[in-house]
């Protein structure tokens, strides 16, 4: 697997956050059946200022958010509640998921509200984004309710509590 980080807000870099990020990375594709060593993504490690610039120009949104993603291409699911189209490699062989950005103090925000530690909710948000990039969104209901699904397991899986109880 080939995850481009840059680190723009150096607190990232204290916690750990490429091997943050190859741990999600990791969890997810290996769960949906995905070869991690086929696989492309970046990783924008920022603070609010920076993730609400590209809140606003992406989203239209000019405030900060905990994380945000640009998949490579579009692969969500027709139906309501269905899996998403799985990526294929390409004529070389890989499969290019997207770009991800995480803002520092909105998780650390965010964390401190839910009691829980820092490491952990990045976690949790890094698996939200890659979830994303593979397809996987939370607009409708039924899509919702899949995505956060796969997110309680992963999670559960390596001792991170349901972060939607």
């Amino acid at each position: 697997m080939e995850i481009e980080i840059e680190i723009e807000d150096p607190r990232w870099e204290a916690l750990g956050l490429e091997e943050l990020a190859e741990r999600a990375a990791r969890m997810v594709l290996e769960d949906r059946g995905i070869d991690p060593a086929l696989c492309r993504l970046s990783v924008l490690a920022c603070d609010d200022a920076r993730i609400a610039e590209l809140n606003a120009e992406f989203r239209d949104k000019p405030k900060a958010t905990n994380v945000l993603s640009w998949p490579a291409e579009e692969r969500g699911a027709e139906e309501a509640g269905a899996e998403p189209i799985a990526p294929e490699p390409d004529i070389f062989g890989e499969i290019e998921l997207g770009d991800l950005a995480i803002a520092y103090e909105t998780c650390a925000r965010e964390a401190g509200e839910q009691d829980k530690s820092l490491a952990d909710h990045a976690l949790h948000l890094l698996v939200h984004a890659v979830l994303h990039l593979l397809g996987y969104d939370h607009v409708r209901d039924e899509d919702a309710r899949l995505m956060e699904q796969i997110e309680i397991r992963l999670l559960e899986s390596v001792g991170i509590r349901n972060p939607y109880v």
